[in-house]
């Protein structure tokens, strides 16, 4: 698996989840404390699990760092779930220090009668249970959209559970940020708090989702234009400015030349506008409903009231 390219450092908010994380992952290093061993994260989908999941790849850098989906490892063949999950847990207690994280965890919880997962959840119980208590050197992460698909054995065999919010009006300015980060831009601070405030109920995903859609709109301004004007800027991937590239415009603006895209040679790099974002509403709203939301708080609830 290549260098993860994010650190707990670059993730807006979830300050409770990085900072559980971090102290599991500092006495997994050191032997020394009393933090979980196990944590499982919980939360919809496209507000961080996996981001976290790719930082904490890179905090255990010394480590053997073991990450599959549950889908992998759940064959349709009867007998081999078993020996997927047993082989998982003894290499990664062989290769100590290690850290052992299952992605969709849920995906070892089917429906009742259905044998193949039903064996694999059995093994990841049989072993998770072993592993953690004769092994100082493992650490079992677990991540699921869908924890009330957990029947309660699975869930208790975590220690500790986190669950990821939908970002605040701060992270979510923080995420605009980011994904604006690099990109040549007009927004002020105010911009920011703004499309915070409007992406009330977006998660980062679907932020990034909105972003993309905006860093399309000058393409489109590109090829819908009849007319170009010259400007000082910069070209792509250029980080000097020059005279004398062209940039859209209207028709009637000085120094318009009508011209096609097509006929453009000297093309400055265009600027991201407030526009752009707002006009990317139309195409992008929010995932997450508030059903969902309400699963998520029950589950929170059963769980904080079963500990």
């Amino acid at each position: 698996m290549g260098s993860p390219c994010v650190t707990l450092d670059d993730i807006a908010g979830l300050e409770e989840a990085k900072e559980t994380l971090q102290e599991a992952v500092r006495q997994h290093l050191t032997g020394v404390g009393t933090q979980p061993r196990s944590v499982l994260l919980y939360g919809a989908p496209g507000t961080g699990k996996t981001l976290l999941l790719r930082a904490i790849e890179g905090e255990v850098a010394s480590s053997q760092f073991y990450r599959v989906s549950s889908y992998d490892l759940v064959s349709r063949w009867l007998g081999q779930n078993q020996e997927l999950v047993r082989e998982l847990f003894v290499r990664a207690c062989t290769h100590q220090p290690s850290v052992v994280c299952l992605d969709d965890v849920e995906g070892f919880c089917g429906a009742e009668g259905e044998a193949p997962r039903e064996a694999a959840r059995k093994e990841l119980l049989l072993q998770m249970q072993g592993a953690l208590q004769n092994n100082a050197g493992l650490l079992v992460l677990g991540a699921t959209a869908v924890p009330w698909r957990l029947d309660c054995e699975v869930t208790r065999s975590f220690e500790h559970h986190v669950c990821i919010p939908m970002p605040g009006d701060r992270s979510r300015a923080l995420i605009f940020k980011q994904q604006l980060k690099g990109v040549l831009n007009s927004l002020t601070e105010a911009d920011f708090t703004s499309l915070a405030l409007r992406t009330d109920g977006f998660t980062g995903a679907d932020i990034s989702i909105l972003v993309r859609d905006a860093l399309l709109q000058p393409v489109r301004r590109l090829q819908r234009a009849t007319h170009f004007r010259r400007v000082r800027g910069r070209r792509y991937n250029q980080a000097t400015e020059e005279d004398d590239l062209l940039t859209p415009c209207c028709p009637g603006d000085a120094g318009a030349i009508e011209m096609t895209w097509e006929e453009v040679v000297d093309l400055a790099e265009p600027i991201i506008f407030m526009g752009d974002l707002l006009k990317s509403f139309e195409n992008t709203k929010p995932s997450v409903d508030q059903g969902y939301l309400e699963k998520i708080q029950r589950f929170t609830e059963e769980v904080q009231s079963s500990m």
